[in-house]
């Protein structure tokens, strides 16, 4: 095992070296544990009567399930209210009123004539 201020003191050529035969023997160490797990799942699965073949065929010709289907996009709400001074600016009725609209009420001007008639 290195230590790290042993890195640390190795030139780039010798680092590359290194990553390559690390990255070797990593495809060797993963092909033995795959061999190895295979043969173990292979001793569980006979124990049943089945072989690994037979098991891995019926997962894959089990149906698969249906996956969630995508919500559509939320439409935007139509407007409800209009500013009665700049019909530009308009309200839905959800959320915070705006500003013209409680300055309209504070006014003393009726909710129902700002509402827009279609």
């Amino acid at each position: 095992m290195f230590a790290k201020d042993e890195l640390k003191s190795m030139s780039r050529k010798e680092l590359e070296k290194l990553l390559a035969d690390v990255q070797k023997a990593l495809v060797l160490v993963k092909a033995r544990d795959h061999r190895e797990a295979r043969k173990a799942a292979a001793k569980v699965v006979a124990e049943y009567g089945f072989s690994l073949d037979e098991i891995s065929e019926a997962a894959s010709s089990q149906p698969k399930k249906a996956k969630a289907r995508k919500k559509a996009p939320k439409k935007p709400s139509k407007p409800i209210f209009a500013n009665p001074e700049d019909n530009s600016q308009t309200w839905t009725g959800k959320g915070r009123q705006p500003n013209w609209y409680r300055a309209q009420v504070a006014q003393g001007t009726a909710p129902d004539t700002m509402r827009i008639t279609s």
